[in-house]
């Protein structure tokens, strides 16, 4: 069913994929241009590759594998710059953001690649409002063993990386009151939100053949379960999907940091004791965060007390304090505000200056000063 890369790479190694939009220079409205972008891009040499996602007004960003979140957000730095330049020749701009704050997903055009359509086919409404955009981070893990073990260990922290990502406060041109609409139209899709607790390997093989077996649609391969965070064997990694799509590439290198820390705690961590609830706890705190971001209320990960997302954010840069040090991440972690969300600068604008005004914003920065980036 799969072929598994486990140790193959470095352990810690990454790899990053960003869903960015594609919008019309001139309307700032979703332009389905992707497969003309990526004709331009054929052959060029880039640290990593431009590819499809499902609409096709969005470009996906895939990085090479890379040995330090350094080297990662250089590579999303590059791969921004190139797309950028590719999406202008087609009268385009970019636009890094869990949402579009005035498009309605369910009119946009979808990529007619057979994947997609079986996609709509099977899943219907559920699929064509999946347009979001989220931050996608590959941490290599040395066996699929220890893989589960990482999973287990960041799970409960990772309503905190969605708290502070949170970049999708728009939906259809209406002010939601959730500032990750991204989190909860990903939750109407079946066999979302945090995977089921596996004890071993084997166990989650067994589970996926079993799905395999039934022979129900689209659960032959296991990246049609989409959960928050996954095994992919294929890749030899741990894929942590929580995050919204950060505009500002500062912003997605330091979330890309910030996962792989939290993976390097967790590492030398020991495996954490099953309890009772422990799911319910995750999807309690998954909604508080998508509903409020840094100033959400969650139950801590391992005490019977509420605190902020904020302050639990502060609290596993503490407790990660050695691997930020031994990593060399700390330059790296410097624009993550734990306090703050950039879908709060998007209600900001939006409040002032209307929605168009939203697009241009992101827009504007999602391409900030990487023409003088190396």
């Amino acid at each position: 069913m799969t072929d598994e890369a486990f140790g193959r790479a470095p352990p810690l190694s990454l790899g990053v994929e960003e869903e960015v939009g594609l919008l019309d220079a001139q309307t700032l409205a979703p332009a389905p241009v992707v497969e003309a972008l990526l004709r331009d891009a054929e052959g060029v040499a880039l640290p990593g590759r431009l590819k499809t996602e499902f609409f096709a007004s969005v470009v996906e960003l895939n990085t090479h594998r890379c040995d330090t979140a350094e080297e990662a957000g250089s590579a999303l730095r590059a791969l921004r710059r190139a797309a950028a330049d590719f999406a202008g020749r087609q009268g385009a701009v970019l636009a890094a953001s869990g949402s579009h704050p005035t498009s309605r997903a369910e009119e946009q055009a979808i990529v007619p690649e057979p994947r997609y359509l079986d996609f709509v086919e099977y899943a219907g409404v559920s699929a064509r409002r999946q347009g979001v955009n989220g931050l996608h981070v590959h941490v290599s893990m040395p066996s699929p063993q220890v893989g589960l073990h990482v999973l287990e260990g960041i799970l409960p922290w990772l309503p905190v990386l969605l708290a502070v990502s949170a970049n999708s406060p728009y939906w259809a041109g209406e002010e939601t009151g959730l500032l990750s609409n991204r989190a909860e139209i990903l939750a109407q899709l079946p066999r979302s939100g945090p995977p089921p607790r596996f004890e071993s390997f084997a166990e989650w093989r067994s589970f996926m053949h079993r799905f395999a077996a039934a022979g129900l649609p689209l659960t032959s391969d296991y990246t049609t379960f989409w959960w928050d965070v996954r095994l992919h064997p294929r890749f030899g990694t741990l894929e942590v999907r929580m995050p919204d799509q950060p505009t500002s590439v500062a912003l997605s290198a330091a979330l890309v940091a910030l996962v792989q820390v939290l993976c390097a705690t967790m590492l030398r961590r020991p495996p954490r004791p099953l309890q009772s609830g422990d799911r319910a706890v995750y999807r309690q705190n998954r909604w508080a965060a998508l509903r409020f971001g840094p100033a959400a209320l969650l139950v801590h990960p391992e005490e019977s007390r509420a605190v902020t997302a904020a302050e639990l954010a502060d609290e596993l840069l503490a407790l990660a304090a050695p691997e930020v040090s031994e990593l060399g991440l700390a330059p790296l972690l410097e624009p993550l505000d734990p306090g703050r969300c950039e879908a709060e600068r998007q209600l900001e604008v939006g409040r002032r200056e209307g929605l168009r005004a939203v697009s241009a914003d992101v827009a504007r920065r999602t391409v900030d000063g990487l023409a003088s980036m190396t």
